[in-house]
């Protein structure tokens, strides 16, 4: 059992920075991801108002507004 210690004692601290390192690895990427899906999600919204804005300049603003003036 004591072998068993004096391993665990030489491993532990290279078991912990490794999974501190894991941990910091993992929400790195997970933030890069979030932050790519909400940029692609503001490009999509932003290439969509784009194609609305192009649509109301060929008919022309009174097609586009519901309301009489």
């Amino acid at each position: 059992m004591e072998n068993f210690w004096t391993y665990f004692e030489v491993l532990a601290p290279s078991i912990g920075v490794g999974l501190v390192f894991w941990m910091a690895m993992r929400a790195i990427f997970r933030a890069d991801r979030s932050e790519r899906a909400a940029e692609a999600q503001v490009r999509e919204d932003a290439s969509h108002q784009a194609g609305e804005r192009r649509h109301e300049t060929r008919q022309g603003p009174a097609a586009s507004s519901a309301s009489p003036h």
